[in-house]
Formats: structure tokens, sequence, C-alpha cells
């Protein structure tokens, strides 16, 4: 055999061995992909911080909790866990009726509270079986605070025929202020921008960004509002003014002994509201004015009836002796 035909033998084995490693690596691999997609159990631990707005503290806990649980996933995530030396840091945001007090800075997340964040702490599919750590013990320190109430600066103008049917409101109508002392001393209400709106003709909601003073933290970022707006109808009547709680042995006699009252009622109405309505003097407000003239009151607003004026707004009131 010429050495041209044995080195031509020789090449031809080198290929077929390179050809059977290839086609082992490559069976491996598909061995190992395939295995790799298959669930399996093992443990699986993250570092926690919690997040959590609790009055008076700081919104991050100082520490961290090395949360464990068995769980079941695809072996890819559990052998990329087991293989981490460094785990970043998972931030969990916790509701407050999840967190029990502790201490004065110390809370704690117990029992089967935790099923509802398996996800936050472990990420998708991933099923867990068993949790290890029992207790998450969380530090959230004090902070300097106070409690301010929300002022909406508005703007209101109602379409003809329409106004509030009860008042502004704000939810919440009151926020708590973090900072330094200095600057809480300075802070006497939160405001948001102006609200203004025109040709208001049915009821309004939103919410509003707060204004947040410098070097501070609030606890809430925004507010909601609402505005009931109904559409009235005006009606008059002519009522006499009576006296109430006049002592015993005493005369109480007003002028004029009848007034013009305005009501603007709730359009449809319901009832008529005139038949209910009173309008009297009190003889404890004539007996502390040093002029004798007194505004009526009304015992209460007849069902529907949304406002009133009353003419003339105050009342000679004079004792006959």
């Amino acid at each position: 055999m010429s050495l041209k035909e044995r080195l031509s033998l020789r090449a031809g084995a080198g290929r077929e061995w390179i050809i059977m490693i290839l086609s082992v690596l490559l069976a491996f691999l598909v061995w190992l992909l395939t295995n790799l997609s298959k669930e399996y159990s093992g443990t699986v631990s993250v570092p926690v911080m919690a997040q959590c707005n609790i009055e008076g503290h700081g919104t991050e806990s100082t520490n961290t909790v090395l949360v464990s649980a068995r769980c079941r996933a695809d072996g890819y995530r559990l052998l990329r866990e087991s293989s981490r030396r460094d785990r970043k840091v998972v931030k969990v945001h916790f509701d407050r009726g999840d967190l029990r007090s502790d201490g004065p800075d110390s809370y704690v997340v117990v029992g089967g509270t935790k099923n509802s964040y398996t996800r936050q702490f472990f990420g998708e599919n991933v099923q867990v079986e068993a949790f290890i750590t029992d207790t998450l013990r969380f530090v959230f320190p004090v902070e300097n605070h106070k409690r301010v109430p929300v002022e909406v600066p508005h703007s209101l103008s109602f379409r003809s025929q329409y106004m509030l049917s009860a008042a502004f409101s704000v939810s919440p109508d009151s926020v708590t202020v973090y900072g330094e002392e200095s600057r809480l001393l300075s802070i006497d209400k939160i405001t948001t921008p102006r609200l203004v709106l025109t040709d208001v003709d049915q009821s309004r909601h939103g919410l509003l960004k707060l204004n947040v003073p410098e070097g501070v933290r609030l606890s809430a970022e925004q507010v909601s509002y609402e505005i009931p707006v109904t559409r009235y109808v005006e009606l008059q009547t002519t009522v006499p003014v009576e006296v109430w709680n006049v002592p015993a042995g005493r005369q109480l006699q007003v002028y004029p002994a009848v007034a013009r009252v305005k009501f603007r009622c709730a359009f449809p109405l319901a009832k008529d509201p005139l038949t209910d309505f009173k309008l009297y003097v009190d003889w404890r407000d004539f007996s502390t004015s040093l002029t004798g003239r007194c505004a009526p009151r009304t015992l209460r607003l007849p069902y529907g009836v949304l406002d009133y004026r009353v003419e003339p707004e105050v009342f000679d009131c004079v004792e006959l002796r």
C-alpha cells in the first residue's frame, strides 16, 4: 500500500471519530435540554426588601430577609438559582394589613399571608410547594412626621339651573408629611394644582396630583375628588315666623311676622317641600342679642331641598311687657 493510500485511510478514520464525537455531544445536548425543560422540585432562596406605607415610618425596610421555599419549576430555573452566588435583592410591596407590628420599628409577615406574594418573591412559572422560611421580619424606622389637611383650590361655575347637591369632597382629606423637623414646622397644609371647571351640568370626579414641598415626602401622591351636581328648580312661598323656647310668663313679638322663602330643590321633585318647612326665632338668640335683631332658624330642610334663602335675613324682636 502506498503512502498516499495510508494517509487517506487515516484521514477517513479521523473524520469518523470527529463525526462520532459530535454526534455524542449533540445527543447529550438534546438529552440535557429535554430534561431541563421538565419540572422538578428544589429549594429557591431570594433576598427580599419590604416596601409598605406605614404611618410614621419609612417606606422601605432597612434590612433584607432571605425567603426560602421548596418550589416546583423547570430545570433551567432551578439550575440557575443553584449556581447563583450573588442574588439580586427583590423589592416587594406589602399591603399594610399583611404586616403585624412586633415592636416600635419591627413588622412581621407570618403564616399563609406569604402565599399571596409568591410571584413577587420568585417570579412567574414557579409553584411554591412549601415555605422553608416561616416568619419574615422587617425593620421600618420611625421618621419625623405630621398629619396635615389637603386643600384643593378650585373655581366652579355651573350651567343655569344646576348646582352642587352636596359638598365638594376630597379623599384622602389629609396626608402624612415626612421630613426634617425644621421643614415640617412650616407646613400646615398640602395643596393640589388649581381645579377650574366651567359650565358644569353633571357630577364630576377625578384625580389630582399633590404639590410636594421641597425636602419632604408625602404618604400619598394624589387625591381623588368628587363634585356631586344636580339640576334644580326654584320655588317660593310665604311662611309665618314662629317663636320657640320662650320661658313661661314671657312673650316675644317678631316683626315682620311672615317671611318670604325661596327654595332650590333637586329636580325632579319627589314631594312638595313646602308642606314640611318651618321657620322660627329662638328666644335664646334674642336673650343674647344686643340689638334685639335675630336671624331665623329652621329645624331641618325638607327632603329634596338643596338650599334656601329668607327675606328679610334678620327680624326685629320685641319682648312684650
